[in-house]
């Protein structure tokens, strides 16, 4: 293999001239020692993986990433993996080296440039990225889908271009990334795998860039002979279809999105949850004897039993009249939190307001099981009693004069759990919904819920930013007295603010923005889909300093202007006597 200056010169010069001008486009451009280092590393006579591993080999680069990389591409099936362009040439070998490893069918779509290295044939689809609208690239961008379509894994550097200084924005990052990632995910049955490289180009290189934008093409073979012993990062983690998230976007849109998500895997923002501060957690209380259960539930006054199903009853009472099951619901409440790397770590989860607020619980009437249970304040009574201390959110928000809370009746919802073996079927969770909307319709004046939706650390901070970020309509009369301190990658936050979209539409698009992010692909909180279902509004995210740190989403449901169908659901056939 040669590389030369020829292209660059043009023929009418004189041969001094030309010698002159070849020696310093050689010193400057680096094509001389690009040349050299091919033949010196033997490159020029190897072809295939030999070529990318001796070219891993010979470089000697630090690389880090490859095993997690090639863990998160499937095996089989057509998948595009997508990512930044830091460097202009070498993070395209490096890609190669590690996704040949598991899909030796790999194609990357590459500048026509590169023909010129003959070892780069095997794998690549050349094409014009300087002209965008080019008929010439059809032939190209056919040859993508047509590789996607015969369940083939297909490389993109969808930038175009190597990423460069932006003055707007202060910062180093790729350029607006082509539709064609957008259109190419939307195939059916594409899976999409967003990869972040970490690593940036000499200074010089930037310097030069700011001056005029050419000199990034021109520097690009100095900078790859420059990066021998360098470090070279690789930051993924999952791969999904995006087909049914990106039918919903404009192309434009879905470029920007593909964009973002690999911006997310930005390792200066991933910040791992602090270990709980010296957290010990002291053995759970003594079960409470489910005969006792049985006698104060059979004791209630027959207008507290709200709802039957089965074994299952729903009953509702004020702490001092159920102090043996509040004690239980309390063990319960630590026992299942703990599962969630919360609770309190004491042998029961309670506080002052288990005896000024009413308690919802369901039991099994055949065991004396308490299923699950939810804390729920009276607000007249409340404040009418307190004041705004006699609210257990206050120790999280500031209410003004104007939030619901303050204006009517309302319910403050908290404190809820479900035990395990009720999570599993749907009637655990449909008991407690139902017998919430049976209390509201005997008192309909607490026809307007509020309360938390609380955001386990189970979660990536990423995700409860991007909660906060999507699904919050932000309230003026509410503050948090401790926000969450984490920022996302300011390339994320620009698409965020460029295709802004209304909080009750972010739901779908939260669950897609998860699926990447969460090693289990989890989806946001059962609790928060029923909420947002029941045409919740989100007002504010804030910290309880009072429940090991942990992220809350405060959030409200008038339930007069819930779905018609929702409200048959959840308040049963007397829906109507809530209006």
């Amino acid at each position: 293999m040669t590389i030369s200056t020829e292209p660059f010169l043009s023929s009418p010069q004189s041969p001094l001239m030309r010698r002159i001008v070849a020696g310093t486009l050689d010193r400057l451009l680096g094509i001389k020692k690009m040349d050299a280092m091919f033949k010196d590393f033997g490159l020029d006579q190897t072809s295939g993986d030999d070529f990318l591993a001796k070219s891993m080999e010979k470089m000697n680069l630090d690389l880090s990433g490859i095993e997690e990389l090639k863990a998160s591409i499937p095996k089989t099936g057509p998948v595009i993996i997508a990512a930044n362009h830091p460097f202009g040439g070498l993070e395209g070998v490096v890609m190669l080296y590690a996704i040949t490893q598991v899909r030796p069918d790999v194609k990357v779509l590459v500048n026509a440039a590169l023909s010129l290295i003959p070892q780069m044939q095997d794998w690549s689809i050349f094409t014009n990225p300087l002209k965008a609208n080019n008929p010439k690239n059809a032939p190209s961008l056919r040859a993508c889908k047509q590789h996607l379509e015969k369940d083939n894994a297909l490389l993109l550097f969808p930038a175009g271009r190597v990423s460069y200084y932006q003055k707007d924005r202060g910062r180093i990052a790729d350029h607006d990334w082509n539709r064609i990632v957008a259109k190419f995910a939307k195939i059916p049955n594409v899976q999409y795998c967003p990869v972040y490289i970490e690593g940036e180009n000499s200074k010089l290189f930037y310097r030069l860039g700011r001056i005029w934008h050419r000199f990034r093409l021109l520097m690009l073979t100095r900078e790859l002979t420059n990066k021998a012993n360098s470090k070279v990062a690789l930051h993924g983690q999952n791969t999904n279809e995006l087909a049914k998230t990106l039918d919903k976007m404009s192309d434009l849109e879905g470029a920007s999105f593909c964009r973002a998500l690999t911006y997310l895997n930005h390792p200066k923002y991933i910040e791992p949850w602090a270990p709980t501060e010296a957290t010990t957690f002291e053995p759970l209380a003594e079960q409470t004897p489910v005969n006792l259960i049985l006698e104060e539930a059979n004791a209630l006054p027959l207008d507290n039993q709200l709802f039957t199903q089965g074994n299952l009853t729903a009953f509702f009472a004020q702490g001092a009249q159920i102090p043996n099951t509040l004690n239980e619901i309390a063990r319960r409440r630590e026992l299942v939190f703990r599962m969630h790397d919360e609770g309190s770590g004491k042998p029961l989860d309670t506080d002052k307001f288990d005896m000024t607020y009413t308690h919802l619980f369901v039991v099994d009437m055949t065991t004396g099981d308490v299923a699950g249970a939810y804390r729920m304040g009276l607000t007249d009574v409340l404040l009418k009693s307190g004041g705004n201390d006699a609210l257990y959110l206050s120790q999280m928000f500031s209410f003004g004069s104007e939030f619901l809370n303050q204006t009517g009746p309302a319910l403050e919802m908290g404190r809820s759990f479900l035990m395990p073996q009720y999570q599993k079927s749907r009637l655990g969770l449909f008991m407690l919904w139902r017998a919430i909307g049976e209390f509201v319709v005997r008192f309909p004046q607490y026809s307007t819920l509020y309360g938390t939706v609380s955001l386990s650390k189970l979660y990536d901070k990423r995700s409860i930013k991007l909660i906060e970020e999507l699904a919050i309509t932000p309230t003026p009369s509410v503050q948090a007295h401790n926000r969450f301190d984490f920022q996302l990658s300011p390339e994320v936050e620009r698409h965020i603010k460029q295709f802004p979209i209304e909080p009750c539409n972010s739901i779908e698009r939260l669950d897609a923005w998860l699926s990447f992010i969460e090693p289990d692909k989890k989806k946001l909180p059962v609790l928060l889909r029923q909420y947002a279902s029941l045409s919740g509004k989100f007002h504010c995210l804030g910290v309880d300093k009072n429940f090991a740190d942990t992220p809350g989403l405060l959030l409200s449901v008038d339930l007069t202007k819930s779905p018609e169908k929702r409200q048959k659901q959840f308040l049963g056939p007397n829906y109507k006597k809530i209006m």
